[in-house]
C-alpha cells in the first residue's frame, strides 16, 4: 500500500515526479509527472492496486494553467484577498494567487495527496498556502472575496453540484472564476467569458496537444 503518513506521502511524491515549469506559467515550479517519471507509466489498473486515487495533483491540467496565467497577469483580482483555490490538486493556481499578492489562500481537495504535493509546490514557490481535505460542498461555501476553480466539469454529477456551489458564493458576495478548456459537462449558459488561451499539454492527458481553454465568471 501506498504510504499514509504526511512524511510517506512528501517520499512518494518526489519519488514520482520531477521540478517544472508548467507550459502556460514558466514562472511557476511544480513537482509534476511526465513521460520520464514512474507514475506518468502506471496504468489506472496499477495504481489501484497500490492503494492510489487517479493522481491529479502530478499533472498541470489545462483549466488551471489559464487560470493561474490570469490571477499572474491581473493581480489585482486576488491582491490583498481572501481566495479558495477549489479542488485544488496540484496547487498550481492557490500557487499563483499567493504569487499575486492574496493575502490568504485556502486550498481544499478532498485528496490527502494533494495536501502533500502543495505543500512542496508551495514551498518551491516560495509561498504558503492553507489546504484541507474536507469537501466543501458539504457546507455552504466559506466566507472568501475570490473563489478560484479550475478543471471541475468532468463528471455530470459532480459538475452539476460544484456550479450550484459555485452560484451561491456568487450570491453571497465572492467574485467566481473558473479555468475549462471545454469539458463535456461544463455548463453553456449563466457565464461571461474572460480570457482565451491555448494551453500546451499531452496527448497522454487530453485529446489534442494544445488546448482552447477559457476563464469564466459567472453571469449576474
Amino acid at each position: 500500500m501506498i504510504p499514509q503518513t504526511p512524511e510517506g506521502r512528501r517520499a512518494f511524491i518526489l519519488e514520482n515526479t520531477r521540478l517544472q515549469a508548467p507550459p502556460h506559467t514558466p514562472e511557476l515550479r511544480l513537482h509534476l509527472a511526465d513521460e520520464i517519471t514512474p507514475i506518468w507509466r502506471m496504468t489506472e489498473e496499477a495504481l489501484e492496486e497500490i492503494g492510489l486515487p487517479p493522481p491529479f495533483w502530478a499533472f498541470a491540467w489545462a483549466g488551471g494553467q489559464a487560470l493561474a496565467r490570469y490571477i499572474l497577469d491581473k493581480p489585482e483580482i486576488v491582491a490583498g484577498k481572501q481566495v479558495v483555490d477549489f479542488a485544488s490538486g496540484s496547487g498550481l493556481v492557490g500557487i499563483a494567487a499567493m504569487k499575486a499578492g492574496a493575502a490568504r489562500v485556502l486550498a481544499a481537495d478532498i485528496d490527502g495527496y494533494c495536501g502533500a504535493a502543495l505543500g512542496l509546490n508551495a514551498a518551491a514557490n516560495g509561498v504558503e498556502v492553507e489546504f484541507t481535505d474536507a469537501n466543501l460542498l458539504d457546507a455552504p461555501p466559506p466566507a472568501c472575496d475570490v473563489i478560484l476553480a479550475g478543471d471541475i466539469c468532468y463528471e455530470k454529477p459532480l459538475a452539476e453540484q460544484v456550479m450550484l456551489w459555485l452560484a451561491q458564493a456568487k450570491s453571497v458576495g465572492a467574485t467566481v472564476l473558473i479555468g475549462d478548456p471545454g469539458r463535456s459537462y461544463f455548463p453553456r449558459e449563466g457565464l461571461v467569458k474572460l480570457a482565451e488561451y491555448q494551453v500546451a499539454t499531452t496527448r497522454e492527458l487530453e485529446d489534442r496537444e494544445v488546448k482552447k481553454t477559457c476563464v469564466w465568471t459567472l453571469a449576474d
